[in-house]
């Protein structure tokens, strides 16, 4: 290994669906000297599997989704050249699943959730390091948990910045001079010891924080699209690569829905000034986006985002009119009960604001209990919208712009607008609509602003 800084590498479940995936990772990691921390997903459809069997399911369901995930792992160790270890590895962990499954049966809990889900991270880094040492490279298996020191807020765990840095200094960082070291994503443990996780899509958040406390020189995120687009091409395949976007606009576009990189992920990049790549595992000499602190000549529009599964709160109280602690008692509340607020816009007597879901593992209904609905009641009257979608246009100095709303909401005449906000930030216009109509919405505006 040279002397040079190193690369933090994070591949997403796509990457490592299979054999063939994680040999094709294997290829790019093995391609550049500098790649000597390895941050892994679990392999894809696996994270999805577990969080089910966190839901109480009956003992059936349990053992269908049990072999299921037994197949998904299988074969992958099918296709080694040395199974037999590597199994017994793999059966060990999922009868610890199967443990957890039974006792989620019995009682939920966040933290049991938690323990679950890890365990997609944990086989997945442990089949990778065989690929890599099949190909003659001397890798390391390496327990994140031992450095990740995060809260104990289960299924949106905070990282412990400075506690991070110090382990992975004394740690990581001896392990990265002799070895490609291969670890997990999105897990951590809080001062108890209990595992936690970063809330879903974490592992893009792992990667960036260890690549700060490391003083990486740069942060590969390795997805199954080659780079950050204009908008989700799936949604509009006409839609185009960005090769070189900033800080801002990433965080942006990151915030309000584009599900190539997770929110938090720019938040140590940015504090340390490291650029992260974003490029196809598939297609690694296509290219990619290199997020850095500043792009050159940003133009005004620059993506399209859309976020779903949202919910519109809407209180109104005549209470309001003229009352000074109004707001602060409903923002206090609303904290009380761990709700975090997303966009806001207020009259004489209404608020409206909008609460977002998809950042961790409780739904829609989990979000609003009755608790806090009934302590709502006792102040205003209330309304909730949910299956709304919010469409964020990203782009640069926005608001000191002239004709941006018209170019937006004219295209967009016979569509039903719940809520706008506009006006808090340069870098956004944000939306919300019906959820059915939001892939309509995001192909007539593509369609008008970028084409």
């Amino acid at each position: 290994m040279t002397d040079s800084p190193i690369v933090v590498a994070k591949f997403g479940g796509t990457s490592v669906a299979d054999a063939a995936a994680m040999r094709r990772s294997a290829d790019i990691v093995l391609a550049d000297p500098q790649a000597r921390l390895v941050v892994l997903s679990a392999s894809a459809g696996v994270t999805n599997l577990l969080v089910s069997l966190s839901e109480g399911l009956g003992h059936g369901d349990r053992v269908d989704k049990i072999e299921t995930l037994r197949a998904i792992q299988y074969r992958i160790v099918d296709q080694l050249k040395q199974p037999e270890a590597i199994r017994q590895q793999i059966d060990n962990l999922l009868e610890s699943v199967s443990q957890l499954a039974g006792q989620a049966a019995g009682q939920r809990s966040p933290a049991l959730t938690d323990a679950l889900v890890s365990h997609g991270e944990l086989m997945s880094s442990l089949l990778f390091v065989d690929i890599l040492r099949e190909r003659g490279a001397h890798s390391q298996w390496f327990d994140v948990r031992d450095v990740m020191l995060t809260s104990d807020d289960f299924g949106q765990a905070q990282p412990v910045v400075d506690a991070i840095a110090r382990r992975a200094v004394t740690q990581l960082q001896p392990a990265t001079a002799r070895a490609i070291v291969v670890t997990q994503g999105f897990i951590g443990r809080d001062a108890a010891g209990r595992t936690t996780t970063l809330g879903r899509g974490g592992s893009d958040y792992t990667a960036a924080l260890l690549g700060e406390a490391l003083g990486a020189c740069r942060v590969d995120i390795w997805t199954d699209v080659a780079g950050i687009y204009t908008t989700d091409p799936r949604i509009v395949p006409s839609a185009r690569r960005i090769d070189s976007i900033s800080f801002d606009e990433a965080s942006e576009m990151a915030t309000f829905g584009a599900k190539v990189l997770h929110p938090a992920t720019l938040l140590p990049a940015v504090r340390k000034d490291i650029p992260v790549f974003v490029g196809s595992s598939k297609q690694p000499a296509a290219g990619g986006t290199l997020v850095c602190r500043q792009a050159t000549n940003p133009p005004r529009y620059r993506a399209l985002a859309v976020r779903r599964k949202q919910t519109l709160l809407r209180l109104h109280s005549l209470d309001m009119l003229h009352a000074c602690g109004f707001l602060a008692d409903i923002f206090a509340l609303l904290a009380r009960h761990n709700i975090t607020v997303d966009l806001v816009t207020t009259s004489e007597v209404s608020l409206a604001l909008t609460l977002d879901t998809t950042g961790s593992t409780a739904g829609q209904d989990n979000l609003l209990s009755p608790a806090l609905l009934a302590e709502l009641n006792t102040r205003c009257n209330v309304e909730v919208e949910q299956e709304l979608a919010l469409i964020t246009l990203i782009g640069n100095r926005l608001s000191r712009s002239s004709g941006v709303c018209d170019a937006v909401f004219s295209p967009l005449g016979n569509d039903n607008i719940r809520l706008i906000c506009y006006g808090a930030s340069d870098h956004n216009l944000c939306f919300l609509v019906p959820g059915d109509a939001a892939d309509g919405v995001i192909k007539t505006l593509h369609r008008h602003l970028f084409e």
